[in-house]
């Protein structure tokens, strides 16, 4: 069987955070380990959701296999995983969990904000 779901082309996926306490609390591993989501156009989602539920009912593992910004071959465990049929096309959501020494957060938000809640903070209650 394969053991993983291979990008062949295009850029590297977008890791977004995953807050959800089932995602979290799925992590059995020694190691620290962050879940994150990523979104893929395919065009048989449906048959890569299938081939991820064949080997959690055979009790083996799945991973997505990539390449990084530098070109870099990386694999990560898939925990979950499901299709959405678009006007596009399919798009497969994959929860990951993501090494956490290599895990980057970006934070998208207007500095303008940053700066008032500051404001906010060291006006204090009432002010």
């Amino acid at each position: 069987m394969d053991d993983k779901i291979t990008i062949i082309e295009g850029p590297p996926p977008i890791f977004e955070q995953v807050n959800d306490g089932w995602a979290m609390g799925l992590n059995e591993s020694p190691n620290v380990l962050v879940p994150a989501l990523t979104r893929l156009r395919t065009f048989n989602g449906h048959a890569l959701v299938e081939r991820c539920h064949r080997a959690w009912n055979s009790k083996d593992h799945i991973h997505l296999h990539y390449r990084n910004e530098m070109g870099l071959e990386e694999t990560a465990p898939i925990l979950a995983a499901r299709n959405v049929e678009t006007p596009d096309g399919h798009v497969l959501l994959l929860w990951v969990y993501l090494d956490s020494e290599h895990v980057e957060y970006e934070f998208d938000g207007d500095d303008d904000d940053d700066e008032s809640a500051e404001d906010d903070l060291l006006d204090g209650p009432g002010a």
